[in-house]
């Protein structure tokens, strides 16, 4: 069985018929070149206007408060904007996930749509960020954060740990200072779930730590400690320190020397994730089952039969997926107001 966390069994098989987060696909296509993701490489698809017409009466009975806007990248929608305008426009929070490569182009129409903004940022110069990124553009990326922090955006910046940036992070820390950033946060690369990010190969051992990094991660992440107290204090850098040193036992476990860390995560409970061709899935990594004829409208596809029993069975430790998961997300059934998903909200252990 996974090596999942116990938790109580809150829902049981009740259906949801309240969803405050959900996250949005906008596109399939991605203007980075990212080792880590093939959404670049087989990416065609786009979300439609129309369609999230078609979804906003179901986002609004299940009392919907923050949409995450992703993909792909979502800016390269041509529609992004109207779609940004009315989910603003009902009284919805947004939150967008970019590669940050368009950001300084659309800022001002960013600034006004958006509550805050993440950017992903894998290398802390130019020759790390292009190895991984695929694009010769960390200046212009970090014109972007600058510029959107200049409007008064809450920016924060996401780091992908693998074996190219690992023993950047203390760099990343002084370099998103310098942009004017709200938050920096680390995960580890997700080489454990071969299919992750639309990928069709499994490449652990082109990205992954090998046993000779580990002792040297170790040693970042403790200077880590003592050298930015006051950071992780302060929220600047998202996670606890005990939830960072689980990047270094998720990098021994891919390397066969120990166990995963335990995962505490009820996402599917409280949100779910819309692709760009309008599947439903219950998270980031788990496919949704296939939406069922005459029962299309989101609230009956979250309440089918087989959406239910999946949620179930990720509950109850029953998919591997979870077990191996990098970013788990637990929030308690009465603290899911919309500054539960914010920038400033604490990552959760």
């Amino acid at each position: 069985m996974p090596n999942i966390a116990p938790h109580e069994a809150l829902y049981g098989n009740l259906p949801l018929d309240q969803l405050p987060l959900v996250t949005l696909y906008l596109t399939e296509r991605c203007n980075s070149r990212c080792v880590t993701c093939d959404y670049w490489r087989h990416g065609r698809l786009d979300m439609s206007l129309e369609k999230v017409q078609e979804l906003l009466p179901d986002l609004l009975r299940l009392r919907t408060r923050t949409v995450l806007i992703s993909g792909g990248e979502p800016l390269l929608n041509k529609e992004w904007a109207a779609i940004a305008s009315l989910l603003k426009d009902s009284g919805m929070q947004l939150w967008l996930l970019t590669s940050g490569l368009s950001l300084a182009k659309h800022v001002v129409a960013v600034s006004g749509l958006f509550d805050a903004v993440t950017v992903s940022l894998d290398g802390a110069d130019a020759t790390t960020y292009a190895a991984i990124r695929g694009v010769d553009a960390f200046d212009k990326v970090c014109e972007g954060i600058r510029l959107a922090t200049a409007a008064g955006l809450p920016v924060g910046v996401r780091v992908t740990v693998q074996r190219a940036n690992y023993r950047q992070l203390p760099d990343f820390v002084r370099l998103v200072r310098r942009l004017g950033a709200r938050q920096l946060s680390f995960v580890a690369v997700d080489v454990a779930n071969p299919h992750a990010f639309a990928r069709t190969d499994q490449i652990g051992a082109a990205l992954s730590l090998d046993p000779s990094d580990l002792p040297e991660l170790g040693r970042i992440l403790s200077n880590l400690e003592r050298d930015h107290d006051a950071e992780f204090r302060s929220g600047f850098i998202a996670e606890k320190p005990q939830k960072l040193r689980r990047i270094q036992q998720y990098f021994s476990a891919v390397c066969g020397l120990g166990s995963y860390p335990p995962v505490r995560c009820n996402a599917p409970e409280f949100s779910a994730v819309i692709d760009a061709r309008g599947r439903v899935n219950p998270c980031f990594f788990i496919p949704g089952p296939a939406a069922v004829a005459g029962q299309e409208d989101l609230e009956a596809v979250l309440n089918h039969q087989p959406m239910i029993a999946l949620r179930a069975d990720i509950r109850e430790g029953a998919r591997a997926e979870c077990a191996r998961c990098v970013c788990s997300l637990w929030r308690e059934p009465g603290s899911r107001t919309p500054g539960d998903f914010s920038l400033s909200a604490r990552a959760n252990v």
